[in-house]
């Protein structure tokens, strides 16, 4: 018996689409909030459906919590033997995604307390766990290899590198010039290494 393959439906999904999807996404959780944003208007704006969004993104949290981690994605690069820098490329990635100017505004969007849990739940594992797995990786790399103090505070570390980024937002600041080196290179000194 001959079989032969069915033409596929539809049509072809738009390679582009996500990109303008998540860049609308983007600004409408920064104007309207979680609560306030529409898949529809989204999917408007976009040049496409709700339900080219929903085969996408299965839920609101799904889509909201996909823009946010697209802002700040690390450029793929495999770990080099500069692991100071390999630290200022992850802050960098950081910083390039909470410097836009709706970044901040969207973090505090997914932390309100009345933010759906689901929302915040893929924050965290979207966002929040591999930024800091990344740091960790690093710096328990520099430490094994000698690079900083055996008993380095890496936990307290962690908490750190973004908290130096928000408490100048908080005090209404602008960042500082060459944020990624210059808080890479103070908590560096903190952990016991000597910058590269």
């Amino acid at each position: 018996m001959t079989c032969y393959a069915l033409p596929m439906l539809g049509r072809p999904r738009d390679p582009e689409i996500d990109e303008r999807v998540m860049a609308v996404a983007r600004r409408h959780l920064a104007q309207h909030g979680y609560d306030g944003m529409s898949l529809t208007a989204i999917a408007g704006e976009a040049g496409t459906t709700r339900q080219a969004l929903y085969r996408r993104w299965p839920t609101k949290a799904d889509l909201a919590t996909a823009a946010v981690a697209a802002m700040s994605r690390t450029a793929e690069q495999a770990p080099t033997e500069d692991m100071f820098a390999d630290l200022v490329r992850e802050l960098d990635a950081f910083r390039r995604g909470i410097g836009r100017p709706d970044g901040v505004s969207m973090v505090g969007t997914m932390l309100v307390t009345s933010t759906d849990p689901e929302i915040v739940t893929f924050y965290r594992e979207r966002i929040v766990a591999p930024r800091r797995a990344a740091l960790r990786e690093i710096l328990e790399r520099a430490r094994d290899h000698g690079l900083l103090s055996s008993d380095a505070d890496i936990d307290a570390a962690l908490g750190m590198f973004p908290g130096s980024w928000y408490a100048r937002s908080l005090q209404g600041v602008p960042p500082l010039p060459r944020w990624a080196e210059r808080t890479a290179a103070v908590i560096w000194r903190g952990l016991g290494g000597t910058p590269s």
